[in-house]
């Protein structure tokens, strides 16, 4: 018996129904997008790994699923290399290529190679597939979707402040209740200064990008294993654990960090960035959260994530502000500011709430029964009418039992059924039928039309 066919772990097929609904999501996003600007691009699902690696720190690298090189891939390998069993030695010998890890690379990389064709600033959308070589658990996927905007060649922190009113009108058009959480690189890495530990700003932010997932116990041991001093961690707890309103914690910081120019840098784009967006009127909550970090290694300045307030699930987008990205690529002095809404985990949190739209999963509108050749052909001219009308619908292929065939419609939650027979050839109507009231009347081409598109 032939073995039973499996995907694998960390990815997922999809019905005609999810990609309904997965195609409200994209389509909901890129309508919000294009109100703001941004235009579209798309780029190779694998890269170069030279394109790729060092982007995304150490635990990013680990991450990146790589393409063995096609061919003889052992050519210019020795035998000791072979037996000395190193993982990531033989694999940059095997492998030249990768699968993306994200989006903002890759549209870095498409910035210094179309430099000369762009218009700056640029502002850029992409919605494509990502990979990630993670250990798959709820929300977490190997294979997932990004919703990417971009703006480079551009400083102002207007930047900023429009890619949160994107990311507020998006999720209020799905209805999702989010709070906004934003804090800015310059900052952490101000306290960072002002703790003694300006080296280990890297280590430290990783730490701290982990404190909801693994506590402040966890955080805290996991910076001592880094060799961060108890003193420099002591003097990190009050900071960290900061509350009260954003302009309280704005207040604070700028004691805190009156030691600091790059950190006082960044409490004055957080506050311009805060105080903007007070006058336009968000309908979700945002947040300055000091335990915000976004592992990361190119972000420099502005960073964000959304956080959804009724399903328990990890960050539903993030993004943030970085100035030397392209310039790994030999373009210096490009700055740039991005937002990624994370497609699959918005999928999870609208199905766990219900709060897909009927009209966005609802496929086929009008189906006819087709009771045989003279019946099919008479049910094509008024099927072809009602398909010019931008009505959706099909007719039933073969000539099956009636029993079959609305079986079928209700299957597929097929709200109207046509049924053409003997009666209604001569009289040049069809019997059009509500599936959901059970109600019937006779109609015109004309009539049904009418009542299809009210």
């Amino acid at each position: 018996m032939a073995a039973k066919p499996g995907i694998p772990k960390g990815t997922r097929d999809f019905s005609p129904v999810e990609m309904a609904k997965r195609n409200y999501i994209f389509n909901t996003i890129r309508d919000v997008y294009h109100l703001y600007g941004f235009q579209q691009i798309e780029t190779p699902s694998m890269e170069m790994l030279s394109t790729l690696m060092g982007k995304y720190g150490e635990e990013g690298d680990k991450l990146l699923f790589k393409i063995q090189n096609s061919g003889d891939y052992f050519s210019g390998i020795t035998d000791e290399e072979l037996l000395s069993r190193n993982a990531a030695k033989l694999a940059s010998k095997f492998c030249e290529k990768g699968l993306r890890y994200d989006l903002t690379v890759p549209f870095a990389r498409y910035v210094v190679m179309h430099r000369d064709e762009i218009t700056f600033p640029f502002k850029r959308y992409q919605i494509q597939p990502v990979w990630r070589a993670d250990r798959p658990q709820k929300g977490r996927y190997r294979e997932f979707y990004q919703c990417d905007a971009d703006v480079v060649g551009s400083d102002s922190l207007l930047n900023e402040v429009e890619l949160m009113q994107i990311v507020d009108t998006v999720f209020t058009r799905f209805g999702i209740r989010v709070c906004i959480k934003i804090n800015n690189r310059k900052i952490l890495t101000g306290i960072a200064e002002i703790i003694g530990e300006a080296d280990k700003i890297v280590d430290i932010t990783v730490a701290i990008d982990k404190l909801d997932k693994i506590g402040l116990e966890n955080v805290n041991k996991e910076l001592a294993e880094k060799g961060i001093s108890d003193e420099a961690i002591a003097k990190l707890q009050p900071i960290i654990l900061l509350s009260g309103t954003n302009a309280e914690k704005l207040a604070t910081l700028k004691t805190v960090l009156s030691g600091s120019e790059t950190g006082l840098k960044g409490v004055e784009e957080s506050e311009f960035i805060l105080n903007t967006l007070q006058t336009m009127g968000l309908k979700n909550e945002i947040e300055l959260d000091l335990t915000l970090a976004r592992g990361l290694n190119y972000y420099t300045g502005a960073i964000f994530e959304v956080k959804a307030l009724d399903v328990q699930i990890g960050s539903i987008t993030g993004g943030g502000r970085y100035d030397n990205l392209t310039g790994v690529f030999g373009m210096a002095g490009v700055s740039g500011v991005g937002i990624s809404f994370g497609a699959d985990r918005i999928f999870d949190v609208l199905n766990q709430l219900e709060l897909y739209p009927k009209e966005a999963v609802n496929g086929t509108q009008l189906l006819f029964i087709n009771f045989g050749k003279k019946e099919a052909a008479f049910s094509m001219g008024i099927l072809a009418k009602a398909r010019a009308a931008g009505i959706r619908a099909e007719i039933f292929p073969d000539a099956a039992k009636m029993k079959k065939q609305m079986s079928y419609a209700n299957v597929k939650n097929i709200p109207f059924v046509a049924i053409v027979g003997e009666n209604e050839m001569n009289e040049g109507k069809a019997m059009l039928k509500n599936m959901e009231s059970g109600e019937q009347q006779m109609v015109t081409a004309e009539e049904l039309i009418g009542v299809l598109t009210k």
